[in-house]
């Protein structure tokens, strides 16, 4: 649906029906790709959508500072849209970053403080 790019392989919808959606990101994401991928998911964003939207990185094999930034960036433009944004998936290296800089509660608030298999 939002095409391919050289960096980040593909951005799918996998479910996305009634109240909850999962978007499942693949590859890499860093400087060369967030831009592309920000436009992809504002996109989602924009039209019609479920509530609750969770992202799912465990086909991530990189993110960067970008990358990083760029979710955020969707997280507030979701929330000024009255959406629910989770992230799930996420393995050893990710999950250490997203909770060490406590940018995972940012995104999982509504669940709380989580164990690092609530977030896979």
């Amino acid at each position: 649906m939002f095409g391919d790019s050289k960096q980040v392989d593909k951005v799918e919808i996998v479910f996305a029906d009634g109240d909850n959606g999962v978007l499942c990101l693949h590859g890499r994401i860093d400087i060369d790709s967030s831009p592309a991928l920000r436009e992809r998911l504002l996109a989602f964003l924009r039209s019609p959508h479920p509530k609750v939207v969770k992202i799912d990185l465990s086909s991530v094999n990189h993110l960067d500072s970008s990358g990083v930034a760029t979710l955020i960036e969707v997280l507030r433009i979701a929330r000024a849209n009255r959406t629910e944004l989770r992230l799930q998936g996420l393995h050893d290296r990710l999950f250490r970053l997203f909770e060490s800089t406590g940018i995972l509660d940012l995104f999982n608030m509504r669940i709380g403080a989580q164990s690092r298999h609530e977030a896979e």
